[in-house]
């Protein structure tokens, strides 16, 4: 019997099916556990203590939300903060990382390498906890303010070094060349020319730092003591503390409770509806960049 041939077509489908189906499998895995957490942040305390997290709730509950925003006030300002933090210090650092990566890009910059070993060494080395929170606190006086939560996140020396090598591969040297032939100076071919050019790497750059900035509660924890100044991801940080506070000790959740702080407060559900909180917006963010996103970090990871 003669055996019956496979074409080039045939196999090339074959494999492009099984490619989809692995990705289809990877996007379940990503997208499944963020609905059981929305599920399960809906659902009643009681019933989660028993028959554990479940897609479907047994018994809706709206108590964990209910517990979240008795203090609904502080939760809009946090909002508020994260978001101005979160849009101003992407903003500011897309922009000072590209001032920075573009010259050093430059072969006919005579210090390029002194300036690329510059920021590369920050990569290595740094000054520990104690040297950063005396410099912002005591030298640049930035303590319980909001630049305290914008300047630390403004350079990051592997972002630096991904749109250097961008600048130097994906543009043409000619075509900066021609630029100059023409008369334009080097903010008109860095506005005109350069940034155009590379919005892919700049969108990259921009969505790990909007989730950097989103993201971050530790520069919260050390700079801001008014609670008035604290960003979101550090409010439900601190709310997950006194829950597990009072949780574990009996005696002050009795005293709380007399006092009228306290009414029968949710654990789980609670944990997954300030992770609902917290990674909404992020997520909504996400598809904005997408376009850029691969082409961005491909053509950037090139060799230079």
């Amino acid at each position: 019997m003669a055996k019956r041939y496979h074409g080039p077509d045939a196999i090339s489908n074959r494999s492009n099916l099984i490619i989809q189906l692995i990705f289809w499998l990877y996007t379940c895995c990503c997208i499944l556990p963020l609905l059981l957490i929305v599920a399960v942040s809906f659902s009643d305390e009681k019933q989660v203590l028993i028959h554990g997290y479940s897609f479907i709730p047994e018994q809706w509950s709206l108590d964990a939300y209910r517990f979240l925003f008795k203090d609904y006030m502080q939760i809009i300002r946090s909002y508020g903060i994260s978001f101005l933090v979160t849009i101003a210090g992407t903003i500011l650092s897309v922009i000072i990382m590209s001032l920075y990566a573009y010259p050093i890009s430059r072969r006919d910059f005579p210090h390029r390498n002194f300036f690329s070993l510059f920021v590369f060494f920050t990569m290595l080395f740094n000054g520990g906890l104690v040297p950063f929170y005396l410099v912002y606190t005591q030298v640049l006086n930035l303590k319980n303010t909001l630049p305290a939560l914008i300047v630390p996140y403004l350079v990051q020396a592997f972002f630096v070094l991904l749109l250097r090598t961008f600048f130097t591969n994906s543009v043409p040297a000619a075509l900066i060349e021609s630029a100059k032939i023409d008369g334009a100076s080097e903010l008109r071919i860095f506005t005109s020319i350069i940034i155009p050019l590379s919005l892919p790497v700049l969108a990259t750059v921009a969505l790990f730092q909007t989730m950097h900035y989103w993201n971050d509660w530790f520069l919260s924890l050390i700079f801001i003591s008014d609670e008035r100044n604290v960003n979101l991801q550090f409010l439900m940080y601190k709310t997950l503390m006194n829950i597990q506070f009072l949780a574990q000790n009996a005696d002050a959740a009795a005293e709380a409770q007399a006092n009228g702080a306290v009414f029968n407060f949710p654990t789980e559900t609670v944990r997954m509806a300030m992770a609902v909180i917290g990674v909404g917006p992020i997520v909504f963010a996400f598809p904005f960049f997408q376009r850029y996103f691969v082409q961005g970090l491909t053509v950037g990871a090139v060799k230079g």
